[in-house]
């Protein structure tokens, strides 16, 4: 992939990895679901300093859309499902698979709140006991933040792709379909509908904490950019230097840094924003950063690259 230049080929081919990668599991007997997770999780953590920001900006474009495109069409095609599960169903055993559906919700409810508040409870234990000192900016784990991730349950898309994926020979399939649409439809109704109220019963601050990361993150990119260019006393290289400070002394990320350096491709800017994007990599590896204020900045320095190459143009 880092050898594809063109923009469409590369999306295509994403898109082809990812159906690829669903099929080989599949193939050896692994669950297509799981492996796509871990298989997502893996480029996240490995892409971003292989992809070029001409090609990152448009694939994060398109796959934003698809994805909004197709939970929309996975919860219809569920739904759709549905209908043709109840009507193959016996009186009796209606009530039943209806029955094991109810039970099966409040479980997953109760289950996740039993499961997250016995870990706050651990973790204000040993905060008070050897002090709060988070790697970065997060907030103190109290009872009303853990009642508000502990309700903030709502299942989607992958609960319903693991019960479609079982084979239609799986026994009793149906009732599994049946039960994850009734969990993905209570939760995101009930836990859902409720999730703001609660919100400003609780009325919890968190100091903005990814604000606070994209500043640091900001502030550690820039400096080791400009630092990447100590040593060099060109024009080009101060040129470089007078837009990584511009950008260091605005807290707007879209804000006017005045001329460009002469050339976009030219390896000392390349060099510069090569080492701005280490410092953010690193950041996030070493827990510094979370992955919200990893990707605004992310965008920010992709921006820069683009803005700065469409000027030469």
């Amino acid at each position: 992939m880092e050898r594809v230049q063109h923009v469409p080929t590369a999306i295509i081919l994403q898109f082809v990895s990812a159906f690829g990668v669903w099929m080989l599991a599949d193939s050896v007997g692994l669950s297509g679901v799981l492996t796509m997770v871990c298989c997502a999780m893996t480029v996240a953590r490995t892409s971003p300093e292989r992809t070029p920001a001409r090609t990152r900006l448009p694939t994060y474009a398109v796959w934003e859309t698809v994805v909004f495109a197709l939970n929309i069409l996975a919860f219809i095609f569920i739904g759709l499902q549905i209908r043709p599960i109840l009507e193959g169903l016996a009186a009796a055993d209606r009530g039943r698979y209806f029955a094991v559906a109810g039970a099966v919700l409040p479980t997953v409810i109760i289950v996740r709140f039993a499961w997250h508040m016995s870990f706050n409870a651990v973790l204000r234990w040993r905060y008070r006991r050897f002090g709060f000192h988070p790697p970065r900016p997060m907030l103190r784990p109290t009872i009303g933040s853990g009642l508000i991730i502990s309700w903030a349950g709502m299942r989607g898309i992958v609960s319903l792709a693991a019960a479609m994926a079982l084979p239609s020979a799986f026994p009793y399939r149906d009732l599994i379909v049946l039960t994850a649409f009734s969990v993905v439809l209570g939760t995101l109704a009930i836990q859902g509908l409720t999730l703001k109220p609660l919100l400003r019963a609780l009325d919890l601050h968190d100091d903005d904490p990814v604000g606070r990361e994209l500043s640091a993150a900001r502030e550690r990119a820039f400096r080791a950019g400009i630092a990447n260019l100590a040593s060099d006393r060109s024009p080009v290289a101060e040129v470089v230097r007078q837009v990584f400070t511009a950008r260091l002394a605005s807290e707007k990320p879209d804000a006017d840094t005045g001329d460009a350096p002469l050339s976009a491709h030219s390896k000392l800017f390349r060099t510069a924003l090569q080492a701005a994007r280490q410092a953010v990599i690193a950041m996030r590896a070493d827990d510094e950063i979370g992955d919200d204020a990893f990707h605004q900045m992310e965008e920010e320095l992709d921006w820069l690259e683009m803005a700065d190459g469409g000027r030469q143009e």
